[in-house]
């Protein structure tokens, strides 16, 4: 099968390549894949930056969420069948949907939204597991609380205004004036230009903040949180705690406490909690997705589709943070 690959970590160009289609394991499907989305966690992997925690053999195929058409099922699969049009994200340690075929776990696939296309479906699962993760299972969002979405034209971002709406919260999010229009119309509440505002100068009392950015982003973001809120990130620093329930050793453990000790300063100081969200495929999740999406309460939001062979223009195009929502490889 035709693939994009990487040899190394680093800064380094993808190139196509032919590689051996997926073995396919018991509790597997083997998936075709007509379309991948554009993540900034494909960067990451790319560039090393989550060796501590996920280890990968070169060449790697990158790509981290899809939809496509089952093809052929493992012998102890039972919740899928051939020529289902499904929609996930896999495992991290089988990652590779810049490619023509996957195999992928059952318990990780849904069924693909029945009003999406597959370019509109492959939008989906990364950045809607991620903030469903993110404002439902850890921040608890109530009806009512005010949360600061950081980024909200990005991919993240456009999902995260979405839910973070129909849970029935009160959204900030931060914006350039390009992407102003995009996140009012997906109905945020407040928006702040970070070109010319500080939003910690305008925002206070917040019960919580959805951070993408990280760096001193994150950091300031301490400051609009009220005594007790909650802050999430999926672009901070991994703490000891997130060491401990990832099930990392002493020694990582270690490493993730002093590299997140100046977080850790700014959770006492603001009398608050900071998690650090490394994303977990589900199956399940993706299928609530789906009931939301098929009844019009959140829609996709995609900047461009771009076709398999200009894969590395799609990813530096992503890099450059122009885009507004997702960017999508058409592979079929």
């Amino acid at each position: 099968m035709k693939a994009m690959v990487i040899d190394r970590y680093g800064e380094v160009p993808m190139r196509l390549a032919e590689m051996p289609t997926p073995e396919l394991g018991e509790y597997e499907v083997l998936a075709e894949i007509h379309a991948a989305s554009i993540n900034p966690v494909d960067f990451k992997i790319r560039d090393g930056k989550v060796k501590l925690l996920v280890k990968y053999r070169m060449p790697l195929i990158l790509g981290n969420d899809f939809s496509g058409v089952v093809v052929k099922v493992g012998a102890k699969v039972t919740r899928f069948k051939v020529e289902d049009e499904i929609y996930a994200r896999p495992r991290k340690s089988k990652i590779g949907t810049f490619a023509e075929y996957i195999s992928i776990h059952e318990n990780d696939i849904a069924l693909k939204p029945k009003n999406l296309s597959f370019e509109e479906a492959a939008s989906i699962p990364l950045v809607g597991l991620t903030t469903y993760q993110a404002l439902h299972d850890i921040l608890q969002l109530q009806k009512g609380q005010k949360i600061l979405i950081q980024a909200g034209a990005g991919g993240v971002g456009t999902f995260a205004i979405q839910l973070a709406k129909l849970m029935g919260a009160t959204v900030a999010t931060t914006a350039s004036e390009a992407g102003t229009n995009l996140v009012k119309s997906l109905g945020a509440d407040e928006i702040i230009n970070y070109k010319s505002e500080k939003f910690e100068d305008r925002l206070k009392n917040y019960d919580a903040v959805f951070d993408t950015l990280g760096g001193k982003i994150l950091e300031k973001s301490f400051d609009v949180l009220k005594d007790g809120g909650k802050i999430v990130s999926v672009s901070g620093l991994p703490n000891a705690r997130f060491a401990k329930e990832y099930g990392s050793g002493f020694f990582k453990t270690l490493l993730f406490s002093a590299a997140s000790s100046k977080l850790t300063a700014l959770e006492k100081k603001h009398n608050v909690q900071y998690t650090f969200l490394f994303m977990k495929p589900s199956g399940d999740q993706l299928r609530i997705i789906a009931e939301f999406i098929e009844s019009g309460k959140i829609k996709p939001v995609i900047d461009r589709v771009f076709p398999f062979k200009d894969a590395q223009k799609a990813m530096e195009y992503a890099q450059s943070g122009r885009a507004k929502g997702k960017i999508i490889l058409k592979i079929r």
